[in-house]
């Protein structure tokens, strides 16, 4: 399964702050309703269940010159919980791919050349 991962940590629409991330129903597909229309996501069990998980992170912006290199730093390396970085629940599970600059604050102990 390939995901991407927002700067705020969401991935799919496990936005941080929300129920929906904490769902432990066994539903595989989730209504979210914060946005008109409403959406689904998948739930993050269904996501940490998958065969091969990747989370991509890549690209720079003039609001976001490092690109996505917090949010990297925050997904593999910071404490975090469910509700304050939803993509934290993929440790242990994911692979992580990344550009240059979405690495650049990431401990030398998670980075591998390719």
């Amino acid at each position: 399964m390939l995901v991407g991962v927002g700067d705020d940590g969401h991935v799919g629409s496990l936005y941080p702050g929300r129920d929906e991330v904490l769902d432990a129903t066994g539903r595989w597909v989730l209504p979210v309703a914060m946005k008109d229309p409403p959406s689904i996501t998948l739930s993050l069990e269904v996501m940490r269940r998958a065969r091969l998980v990747v989370v991509a992170a890549c690209g720079v912006s003039e609001k976001y010159p490092q690109g996505k290199s917090d949010a990297m730093k925050r997904a593999v390396e910071t404490e975090e919980t469910l509700q304050s970085f939803p993509v934290a629940g993929l440790r242990g599970v994911a692979t992580y791919v990344v550009d240059d600059a979405a690495a650049s604050k990431v401990g030398s102990e998670y980075q591998v050349e390719v």
